[in-house]
């Protein structure tokens, strides 16, 4: 059950934050007849942000742009998934495939439906990129010896050509889940790319 303790000033400014990204800035206090306009703000609880995070992550799912199943192209359980977008530099494809740069975020599929696959998906990536991770891992098993072998496996191979926040992906390390995972390199957000910049530019300074 959530507490209905009040938040601290930084909960409260993320809970705040988390409001206007979901409803926007622009939001104009009620006037006319019968309208009423608290002078005092309400104290934000876990619960309001809970449920707030609830209601953004189902404006997320309605934008779900990935394909059912029914388009779907099979592969074989053991083949290799790989893609790249153009303009990726070959030596940061090359690490992805050897498993070189850091998961920083993972997504198991397993035991879940088709449908269930594909929501999880959907909201895992704008997650990683709205969070600023560069790499995850989805695992979705080989699907073997099952009466439509690689289901999810497929699934994923052509979901993930679908985002453009994906830049490329390939069949994991055996460390790693080997067939039954893959590895995704994700575009950088508006802040990473902003903390590149900087980087750059102090780079250049410090020369």
């Amino acid at each position: 059950m959530s507490s209905n303790k009040p938040l601290n000033d930084s909960d409260a400014q993320s809970a705040e934050a988390l409001f206007q990204e979901a409803y926007g800035e622009d939001i104009q206090p009620l006037s006319g007849k019968g309208a009423h306009r608290n002078t005092t703000p309400s104290k934000i609880t876990p619960g309001m942000l809970e449920r707030r995070k609830a209601a953004q992550q189902e404006q997320i799912k309605h934008g779900n742009i990935l394909d059912g199943d029914n388009l779907i192209k099979q592969v074989d359980p053991y083949d290799h998934l790989s893609f790249v977008r153009p303009g990726v530099q070959h030596a940061v494809f090359k690490n992805l495939r050897q498993g070189k740069y850091e998961i920083q975020s993972t997504l198991d599929l397993h035991r879940k439906t088709v449908e269930q696959s594909r929501q999880a998906l959907w909201v895992f990536l704008q997650d990683c990129q709205n969070h600023g991770v560069r790499c995850a891992l989805v695992t979705h098993g080989k699907g073997e010896g099952r009466e439509q072998p690689a289901k999810l496996k497929s699934c994923v191979n052509h979901w993930l050509r679908q985002v453009d926040q994906v830049l490329a992906f390939h069949t994991a390390q055996k460390q790693h889940g080997g067939s039954g995972a893959t590895y995704v390199l994700i575009k950088k957000n508006a802040q990473a790319r902003q903390r590149t910049g900087e980087q750059h530019h102090s780079r250049g300074r410090d020369a």
